[in-house]
C-alpha cells in the first residue's frame, strides 16, 4: 500500500493500477468516458473484442474501477493495430495513465505480430498530439473525420473535424 508523501505545497498520492481487457460490466463505472452513445459504441468495440478483430484495454485501481481505457483495432490497415477511443479520467490525466496506456496497447499489437501502430488525433487537441509525439509517434496526413455524438438534451448531432494521422514503427 502507497502512503502519501508531503511535497512542497501538496501531496503526492501513488495510484497503483493494473491492466487488462475492459469488459460489458464496467461500462456503468466508464460514464467518465463519454455520453451514452459513446458508451453504446464501446459495448459494439467488446462485441468485436470477443471475436478477436480488436483489443479493448483498460487501468484499473485496486479496486477495480477503470481509470482509463482505449482500443486496438486490427481491422483498418493491413499490417497495423490502429489506437482508438483513447482517454484518460478527467482528474488522473498528465498523471501518465496515457502513456502507460499506450506502451501496452503497443505491446498487444507486437504480440500479434504487427509492426506499426498508427492512430488518429484532431487537430484541435493539440495536447494529445504532444503526447503521441513524445512516444514516437509521426504525423503524416490529415484527413476530416466525423461521428455522431450526444449533445446535453439527449439529441443526436453529427460531430466534424479534422484529424491528424499518426503513425510509429514498432520493430
Amino acid at each position: 500500500m502507497s502512503q502519501p508523501r508531503a511535497e512542497g505545497d501538496g501531496t503526492e498520492v501513488l495510484l497503483r493500477v493494473r491492466v487488462d481487457d475492459l469488459t460489458p460490466a464496467d461500462l456503468p463505472d466508464c460514464a467518465w468516458a463519454g455520453s451514452a452513445t459513446h458508451l453504446a459504441s464501446v459495448a459494439v468495440a467488446l462485441e468485436r473484442a470477443a471475436a478477436g478483430e480488436v483489443d479493448y484495454l483498460a487501468l484499473r485501481t485496486a479496486a477495480g474501477l477503470p481509470v482509463a481505457v482505449g482500443g486496438v483495432n486490427y481491422q483498418v490497415i493491413p499490417g497495423a493495430g490502429v489506437l482508438w477511443q483513447l482517454g484518460v479520467h478527467p482528474a488522473l490525466r498528465s498523471c501518465g495513465l496515457g502513456t502507460l496506456l499506450i506502451r501496452v496497447a503497443e505491446e498487444r499489437i507486437r504480440a500479434r505480430g504487427l509492426t506499426r501502430a498508427e492512430l488518429r488525433v484532431e487537430e484541435s487537441n493539440p495536447r494529445a498530439r504532444a503526447l503521441y509525439e513524445r512516444l514516437g509517434y509521426t504525423a503524416y496526413d490529415r484527413r476530416p473525420d466525423a461521428w455522431d455524438v450526444q449533445a446535453a438534451d439527449g439529441s443526436i448531432q453529427r460531430y466534424e473535424t479534422v484529424c491528424r494521422l499518426m503513425g510509429k514503427d514498432l520493430s
